[in-house]
């Protein structure tokens, strides 16, 4: 410490303390207080002082703090692959009242996860996503109308009240405990408490049965316009799930990237176990006989063309449309479609908006 700083230093202390000695002279019974004053005083003005004389070592330190939060990357997810989900054969409609806003912390969130790692080689980005995308695993187990039709032996009848009433919604709010737009994703994974009842599509194919009638319906008109669409992957369960992320994200990480990075590529391309439509029975994936891969080229099909254009007349919206990804983190899958109900797909469809821009707008 140089002279001057001393001598201020001493100067200060030595003001206090005969301040004090004054007071504690005049009001003997409050002396107290004037130890008190000096204690604080001198404790303060240290304190003040040592800051003083170090500035440039704080500034300095200040400077790679900064530094170092700027540079640095918060973005990985830290969700457990170990996620407990059961579907009983309880009913339950009421089982989802979450409400939702879509943050710009999530888009994010969400525009940091759709980002590939830098530094993998494109070789191996390449060699991993050669492989058949997950959900093409459920192919084997497919089904058309004929197929739904034949299994009864004859058409299957839909009653008046089954039948999806066709034409534009005026419906402009709606209620976050509503089944039919049930937000699940990687934000909003699927409700401890969110049960519904499996029906059979044809044969060991299920899914929510409420959702069969619908689906049913939308095969027949397709078949009409002279469309034939065969639709795989609808419900999957835990199980399922996990091994298809699981098989993916061992891909990658095969190819030589770090666990972290593979997880966040794979999870654009197969949904976080306990965040998928397919575990709630809601979602289905839909080929044609004449295009059988899942990707990107189904959307420039026939079929694929139909679908997004009718697909809400039945309830159904493309649940992850081009140029939505940074909302959604999942990629363009023009072969994935989820029920909604006609008034929400209506109003997703003819607005160009994605699931999670709907919940932001018109649920309440």
């Amino acid at each position: 410490m140089d002279a001057d700083n001393l001598q201020k230093k001493l100067t200060f202390k030595n003001k206090v303390i005969s301040q004090v000695g004054k007071f504690n002279r005049k009001h003997k019974a409050f002396s107290f207080l004037g130890m008190a004053y000096a204690v604080i005083a001198i404790t303060c003005y240290n304190f003040l002082f040592y800051f003083y004389r170090n500035t440039k070592r704080f500034t300095a330190l200040a400077c790679i703090i900064l530094f170092f939060a700027a540079s640095s990357s918060f973005s990985y997810p830290a969700m457990s692959l170990n996620i407990s989900f059961a579907s009983n054969n309880t009913l339950d409609d009421t089982a989802y009242a979450e409400d939702v806003v879509i943050s710009e912390a999530e888009v994010a969130e969400s525009s940091a996860e759709l980002a590939a790692p830098d530094d993998v080689d494109e070789e191996v980005l390449q060699e991993a996503s050669e492989v058949v995308n997950p959900d093409a695993a459920e192919i084997e187990n497919m089904v058309s109308l004929n197929d739904i039709l034949g299994a009864d032996d004859t058409e299957t009848v839909i009653s008046e009240d089954e039948k999806v009433p066709l034409g534009s919604s005026t419906k402009q709010t709606f209620s976050s405990d509503d089944w039919q737009i049930v937000l699940v994703n990687k934000q909003h994974p699927i409700p401890d408490d969110y049960h519904f009842n499996l029906g059979t599509i044809s044969g060991s194919m299920q899914c929510d049965e409420r959702v069969i009638a619908p689906l049913k319906e939308m095969l027949k008109a397709a078949r009409a316009d002279g469309v034939g669409l065969i639709v795989c992957s609808p419900y999957r369960d835990i199980d399922r799930q996990t091994m298809l992320f699981s098989n993916k994200v061992n891909r990658y990480m095969g190819g030589g990237m770090s666990y972290m990075d593979a997880y966040n590529l794979a999870s654009q391309a197969v949904t976080v176990p306990g965040s998928s439509e397919h575990q709630i029975g809601l979602a289905v994936d839909i080929i044609t006989a004449d295009y059988t891969s899942l990707d990107e080229g189904f959307g420039d099909t026939t079929a694929g063309k139909w679908l997004a254009k009718n697909s809400c007349k039945y309830g159904f919206i493309l649940r992850y449309p081009q140029g939505k990804e940074e909302i959604t983190s999942i990629e363009y899958e023009p072969w994935h479609f989820r029920y909604v109900g006609t008034d929400a797909a209506t109003i997703i469809t003819e607005n160009n908006i994605c699931l999670e821009e709907f919940w932001n707008m018109y649920v309440e």
